[in-house]
């Protein structure tokens, strides 16, 4: 359901013609060897789904489920994003990305 929710605000930003892509920071599995490759140096954790930069400011829109909730890096990211001036919001629907201003 998640995924369909994403699908739905991506489309939404793209018909309003904002600046976003979908960040997904899952490591990549390797077949041969059967194990996740490890992520790059200086990478994230927790960053969110869907990032939208709006009038020169960076907007990260974490994506859950109606009954969804952050995890704790989801939870880190934020509070670094706040902290440097960013935005960031948790949005559960298309409504919601429409109240933000978006």
């Amino acid at each position: 359901m998640e995924n369909q929710i994403v699908n739905a605000i991506c489309d939404y930003l793209a018909h309003k013609k904002h600046f976003f892509w979908r960040q997904n920071t899952s490591p990549i599995f390797n077949v041969k060897t059967q194990v996740y490759r490890a992520m790059p140096k200086y990478s994230k954790n927790g960053i969110p789904d869907i990032i939208v930069i709006k009038d020169g400011f960076f907007v990260g829109l974490e994506v859950k489920a109606p009954k969804g909730k952050q995890s704790e890096s989801q939870k880190e990211f934020e509070k670094g994003s706040k902290a440097a001036g960013a935005e960031y919001y948790l949005v559960k629907s298309i409504d919601d990305v429409i109240e933000i201003g978006l």
